[in-house]
């Protein structure tokens, strides 16, 4: 165990540490630039040389603010305006605008880094994946979570047998979003820009993709109930949502998510000899808390937060175009999170088992 924790922070996935990926980044929200920017700034093999807005006048002004070298819009990146600055793109926009993006990625021959979930709907998310395998391009979706080191330390674990056979998993993931943004015109309360919904679209599925990657098990079926009460949430059917999943080799998971709720995120798996827990889990600095037999240990990596996980991102799909390796994280791997979710909420919508 002790070195177990003392190789907590190590990058198992690494392969080169020559070279540089330049970014265009799209969409330049608060998470793009409070977060994505930064950590590319810190990362190892990434650098951002061009911003990409609704306005050229926009993109200018924030790529003069933050040192960048070309700011153009959207209109201009379709058209190819500074191609030759970049070599990958990375898309943090509204859900519904994701295909787009990709498509001219494709086109001009750039590797793309696509937050999740990777589209609106599952037609979207399966033409991208046609565009990308077409064209060649590296498509990687943003799970920022399987990067990082206490996600990867727990996966290594439930593969060393620390829990023995995995038997249920728990997953929780809300926040108060009003709070966070008091505007009831934002984009995850309006289906056509978000998709199916708001609270498994945008939190659910940190907890389902989590799971799929720790424990590489896939749903077979599903069970779920929604409902939305407040008034900015009429247009969305889940500002509530829990559901039951039935995983591959007779695994059960709960999931359950909620956009106007106290902020929580954590993710437990029990098994027949042990428990995993990560709480908090999806945002904050995520904690192992680690049961067996009589004894329980907690541990936590301070300095270890969403930017930090994002830099592991970033890197390491950089180290993947770098060096043409495969990228686990891909279209097709995002893809089945989609097909998840809109069972999910075809299950709440029918009342009725939906299988996979």
């Amino acid at each position: 165990m002790k070195d177990w924790i003392d190789a907590y922070n190590g990058r198992d996935w690494q392969t080169t540490t020559d070279g540089t990926v330049r970014y265009a980044l799209l969409g330049l929200g608060w998470w793009t630039i409070d977060l994505a920017l930064p950590a590319i700034q810190d990362s190892d093999l990434g650098e951002v040389t061009t911003f990409v807005s609704s306005s050229s006048e926009k993109a200018k002004r924030l790529a003069d603010e933050n040192g960048v070298d070309h700011g153009i819009s959207y209109e201009e990146f379709h058209d190819g305006k500074a191609s030759d600055a970049f070599d990958a793109i990375y898309i943090g926009t509204p859900n519904a605008f994701h295909l787009e993006y990709a498509k001219t990625a494709a086109e001009l021959d750039k590797a793309i880094l696509c937050e999740k979930p990777m589209e609106s709907t599952v037609e979207r998310a399966e033409e991208m994946v046609e565009v990308c395998e077409d064209a060649a391009v590296p498509l990687m979706i943003a799970y920022r979570m399987q990067t990082d080191p206490a996600v990867r330390r727990a996966k290594e674990l439930i593969e060393d047998g620390f829990i023995g056979e995995p038997v249920s998993v728990y997953g929780n993931n809300s926040q108060p979003l009003l709070e966070m943004n008091p505007n009831t015109d934002q984009w995850r309360l309006d289906p056509d820009l978000s998709g199916y919904g708001t609270s498994v679209m945008d939190l659910g599925i940190y907890s389902i993709n989590t799971t799929r990657f720790l424990l590489e098990r896939e749903p077979l079926a599903v069970q779920s109930q929604m409902d939305s009460h407040g008034e900015a949430f009429e247009d969305v059917p889940d500002e509530r949502s829990g559901a039951l999943l039935a995983l591959e080799d007779g695994v059960k998971m709960v999931t359950t998510d909620s956009q106007n709720a106290h902020r929580d995120t954590q993710l437990k798996i029990t098994g027949t000899d042990g428990q995993i827990e990560l709480r908090p889990a999806f945002h904050g600095k995520a904690k192992l808390h680690l049961s067996r037999n009589e004894t329980t240990v907690t541990v936590e990596h301070e300095n270890f937060d969403a930017e930090d996980e994002m830099r592991e991102e970033f890197d390491y799909f950089a180290d993947r175009v770098l060096t043409d390796a495969e990228i686990v994280p891909d279209g097709r791997h995002g893809l089945q999170d989609m097909r998840i979710i809109r069972a999910i909420h075809e299950a709440a919508e029918s009342s009725d088992v939906v299988e996979l």
